[in-house]
């Protein structure tokens, strides 16, 4: 972290753990073999590959051939996404899939490129105010084709938990495949996915504290995903690639440390979240609301809409005093678009504009978040003051 700055952006990507570092340190220069070579320094690295891959099914209540490692999260959603329908279709069981409105762009781009480009049958279910779709629309849109659904566990720009759960038993019961973007919420509870209804789940380490180019995709379908990737059949075929050793052992150090700690960090920054939920629309009471649900959200991540102001202006403003937040996704974060997201959830064009986020975690504090009180009232009102002085420009042009 840049000395002085005040890090809210956790849901963007965090600091590797100290730990995380140690357990990766030997695989640079010293056990740095190439995990598929056939002699003694590469079977050390192979080993290695595969303690990690017993650890991380282990943590998440699966079997070490259900997890697949990626280079992020985009790829884990592109295989799960590509890799089942294309298999669905060539099994002759269907060819149609289900998701949602406000689905991350590696979800939502993925499944139009399956429609406009390989011919398969699409349908996006839509989301209510607070941004959770309805049990009821995803039974709706069912049809005898219809082979997968894909719904995130939790959104990334406004925090809101979806029903998974009974999403995924409504597709076991009709025998369709449940994959969830799990990216966000994977470090906010505990899973056992010998009993969680779902077939594929995507996680992105360098969301908990782990480091960024590694991903994990664990896939329970026994659908026989098709890879994107082909090559030299690492990942048992299904993402070719020299696998990044240090990488997948820091990825699944970081997955322990965030189950050890889980209790701990989730009780540290829900307290925050409270505080910066009941707080900042209290400010203003007529410039500000929440977004996202108001209990069902993610125990880190509090969201908001300004009216008639830019996310990105107050991100600058706020940068300049030293906080580092985002307006929704990273992914997004400084387009000059109205939020997709917000739209989604029937906000005006006054409010969409306006979207903020501030992500909480292990280092943030109760001081922090009383300097950002401190600041942004001083903030909100000079880009009030300075909207409105353009727009009387504007009149008397």
């Amino acid at each position: 972290m840049l000395a002085n700055q005040i890090y809210f952006d956790h849901g963007a990507t965090t600091p590797v753990h100290p730990q995380v570092v140690i357990a990766m340190e030997p695989f640079w220069n010293e056990t740095y073999g190439n995990p598929s070579s056939f002699h003694r320094t590469g079977m050390v690295a192979a080993r290695a590959v595969e303690m990690a891959r017993a650890t991380a099914a282990e943590l998440l209540g699966t079997n070490p051939e259900c997890i697949v490692f990626t280079s992020c999260a985009t790829e884990s959603n592109n295989l799960a996404l590509r890799g089942a329908m294309m298999a669905e279709r060539i099994a002759g069981r269907g060819n149609h899939l289900i998701t949602g409105m406000i689905e991350h762009s590696a979800v939502l781009e993925t499944a139009r490129q399956l429609r406009d480009l390989y011919g398969f049958e699409l349908t996006v279910v839509p989301v209510d105010e607070f941004g959770r779709v309805s049990l009821t629309d995803i039974e709706a849109a069912l049809r005898p084709d219809t082979v997968m659904i894909s719904i995130m566990a939790a959104s990334n720009e406004i925090g809101t938990m979806q029903p998974w759960n009974e999403i995924g038993l409504l597709a076991r019961s009709r025998g369709i495949l449940f994959h969830t973007d799990a990216v966000q919420a994977v470090a906010t509870r505990r899973w056992d996915l010998t009993i969680d209804p779902i077939d594929m789940m995507t996680i992105a380490p360098h969301k908990f504290y782990g480091p960024k180019g590694v991903g994990i995709l664990v896939d329970r379908s026994a659908a026989g995903l098709i890879p994107n990737q082909t090559g030299g059949g690492h990942e048992s075929g299904l993402r070719a690639g020299t696998l990044n050793v240090p990488l997948i052992v820091g990825a699944v150090e970081a997955l322990r440390l965030a189950v050890d700690d889980l209790a701990t960090r989730v009780t540290h920054v829900t307290a925050l979240r409270d505080r910066l939920l009941e707080e900042i629309p209290a400010m203003f009471p007529d410039r500000c609301i929440i977004t996202g649900h108001p209990t069902e959200r993610l125990s880190n991540s509090a969201s908001f809409a300004f009216r008639e102001l830019s996310g990105n202006d107050l991100l600058i403003h706020l940068d300049i005093a030293g906080i580092a937040a985002s307006s929704g996704s990273a992914c997004r974060s400084g387009s000059p678009k109205p939020s997709a997201v917000l739209e989604a959830i029937g906000l005006g064009p006054e409010w969409t504009s306006g979207g903020i986020r501030f992500t909480l975690g292990r280092q943030s504090t109760g001081e922090q978040v009383d300097y950002l009180f401190a600041v942004m009232p001083d903030i909100v009102n000079d880009l009030t003051r300075l909207g409105h002085n353009l727009a009387a420009a504007a009149v008397q042009m």
